[in-house]
């Protein structure tokens, strides 16, 4: 988003380097004048490498970083030397990145644990000496190979947050507002609409030295999985959380439409997100009396494997 710190989504255009060329050479020293080849091959040119890093959280740094280019391998020697391969361009990525090529849309690989290292571009082999080409009706070969050309391209990087309990819910609903209560994150918070426009990572910590990474995601509006709203930009962050917490605030019109628009955005742009275990939360119950809230218990949608809790814990159903 325009003037925030969290980036979730890069276009960056890479290129490998170039293989060395092999080297056309023949031995020869004080004692041998004419010595049969010994040219050495070119060394590969670098390749661009993601690498998971767990301390990263945006791909911020790589925002205006428009072009990568790694280094061309050297050519080879005499004496059978090979020549130093290209250096690597290693670009460091959270976890919770996808690859992505930017003309066919393919999937490339993701990075998912730390230090976990993916080639994104493959530099060129390195040439062969013309130590490799002798034979015995040739034996002074005048010819070695070039080195590979590398390979460029576009490459699109996106960003699906890891996260233990994904907030999922419509704009305003207290996701933000929880989030603060139970870790030490401060999002912003706005009694309106579309206060969350990027997600917020916090961790709560329970049970003395135990913890958990809970995501505060932007508000979801019937439409998302169609691009309405912050749409399917934010609804991927759901993808990588082990587990879904619905928030619908108590003084919603109608909590079992909520809930079914919920749910049904979630399946329409993927149903896999359904099988992940799901909790429902209504929220800001401190703006309802004991008779509002018996009556909402009867509002509660059915759904066997849900819990359903009331902000802040008054009661367990």
């Amino acid at each position: 988003m325009e003037g925030s710190n969290f980036v979730d989504y890069v276009k960056i255009f890479c290129r490998s380097g170039n293989g060395g060329a092999g080297s056309i050479h023949f031995r020869h020293d004080k004692i041998t004048a004419k010595g049969g080849p010994d040219g050495g091959d070119g060394g590969r040119g670098g390749h661009v490498i993601l690498r998971g890093n767990k301390q990263l959280w945006t791909l911020l740094h790589l925002k205006y970083r428009k072009h990568i280019h790694a280094k061309n391998g050297k050519p080879g020697a005499d004496a059978r030397r090979t020549g130093a391969n290209g250096v690597d361009m290693l670009l460091e990525v959270p976890l919770g990145t996808v690859a992505r090529d930017a003309e066919s849309g393919e999937v490339l690989f993701e990075i998912t644990e730390q230090d976990q290292s993916e080639i994104l571009i493959k530099g060129g082999r390195g040439g062969q000496g013309n130590w490799h080409f002798r034979s015995p009706t040739n034996q002074v070969p005048q010819y070695a190979q070039d080195g590979e050309h590398g390979d460029e391209g576009w490459k699109i990087l996106e960003l699906k947050l890891l996260a233990d309990v994904g907030l999922v819910g419509f704009p305003n609903a207290g996701k933000s507002t929880l989030l603060t209560k139970v870790s030490a994150a401060r999002p912003e918070i706005g009694n309106y609409a579309f206060t969350t426009l990027v997600p917020n990572l916090g961790i709560v910590s329970y049970r003395e030295t135990q913890s958990f990474v809970m995501a505060d995601l932007p508000g979801i509006i019937e439409g998302a999985h169609e691009g309405r709203g912050l749409g399917q930009r934010f609804l991927r962050h759901i993808e990588r959380n082990s587990m879904l917490l619905f928030m619908i605030a108590a003084d919603s019109n109608d909590i079992k439409k909520e809930y079914k628009i919920l749910y049904n955005e979630l399946k329409q742009y993927n149903p896999e997100l359904l099988i992940k275990p799901r909790l429902l939360a209504i929220t800001k119950c401190d703006l309802i009396d004991d008779e509002l809230e018996k009556m909402l218990k009867k509002e509660l949608p059915p759904h066997p494997a849900a819990y359903f809790y009331l902000f802040p814990y008054r009661k367990k159903y």
